[in-house]
């Protein structure tokens, strides 16, 4: 009887910690445009997106772009209003859509930044070569 019941507490606390780890992971919708970016862009470009950043910073997820021929895309750390320096980039994985690469990971400072509002995302293209489409990436 006592096995049993130690196996119960280990399977539950198995499922919690599962939970808790899901839990913590940051799944964000994304929506690019050219008003969002510093400074604003005039395009008819967009791009819609999901990001996920797990617990220990692990960063995936995707972006498709519409109306844009772009040539770079990357995740930036800075406020919304302002430029900052490329963290993550990512790759071009068809015409129109960037992939964050695998084992993309955020540091526990960048981690904290995401918190507070200072990441956002961008899509670069020939025209707009600091960038034509851009969203902040809101946990």
């Amino acid at each position: 009887m006592k096995i049993k019941y130690s196996l119960i507490n280990v399977m539950l606390g198995a499922c919690v910690g599962f939970a808790s780890l899901v839990a913590s992971a940051q799944s964000m919708k994304v929506t690019l445009s050219g008003s969002q970016e510093v400074p604003p862009v005039m395009t008819s470009a967009s791009g819609v997106g999901s990001i996920v950043v797990g617990s220990d910073g692990s960063v995936s997820g995707t972006i498709t772009t519409t109306g844009v021929e772009g040539t770079m895309a990357h995740i930036h750390e800075a406020p919304m209003g302002q430029n900052g320096p490329v963290i993550v980039p990512f790759t071009k994985t068809s015409d129109s859509v960037w992939s964050a690469p695998a084992g993309a990971k955020l540091t526990d400072a960048q981690l904290q930044s995401l918190k507070s509002g200072n990441l956002y995302l961008n899509v670069h293209s020939a025209t707009n070569k600091p960038g034509e489409i851009r969203a902040q990436l809101k946990p």
